[in-house]
């Protein structure tokens, strides 16, 4: 089955069609690749994945593991890089505060949330920096 639809309309811009829900989504250019920056740039969702991918992870363990999951917010900057120009880095700060965890509990549920699928798909290709607040 197949997951998106990409449609090209002009002007650096992308309409980005979920196939099973219809949910769409506009990219754009950002202003220091030649575009408006009126959305998000494909490599702005790369980075912007990260963090609900692992959000997503943590409350499925959360939910196996009976572990509260109440609260999740997740700042991400995405830091380019040039030669090749890709994604060189992103920041994730992740405020976890209100779950009422123990230093072990986050620990747990922080470890499922750093092994996700995005992550395991950028591997070693992207630095990661995190800062947790729980």
């Amino acid at each position: 089955m197949i997951t998106s639809e990409v449609k090209y309309l002009g002007n650096l811009r992308t309409a980005c069609t979920h196939v099973q829900s219809g949910t769409e989504i506009i990219t754009d250019a950002p202003v220091d690749n030649k575009g408006r920056g009126e959305a998000f740039s494909p490599t702005d969702l790369v980075a912007t994945s990260y963090a609900s991918c692992m959000i997503t992870i943590m409350g499925i363990f959360c939910n196996e593991h009976a572990i509260n999951f109440d609260h999740a917010e997740a700042k991400v900057q995405k830091i380019m890089g040039t030669a090749p120009r890709r994604i060189e880095r992103i920041v994730i700060e992740l405020d976890l505060t209100g779950n009422k965890w123990s230093e072990e509990t986050a620990e747990r549920v922080l470890r499922a949330g750093k092994a996700c699928p995005v992550a395991k798909t950028l591997g070693d290709n992207v630095t990661v920096d995190f800062t947790f607040n729980y």
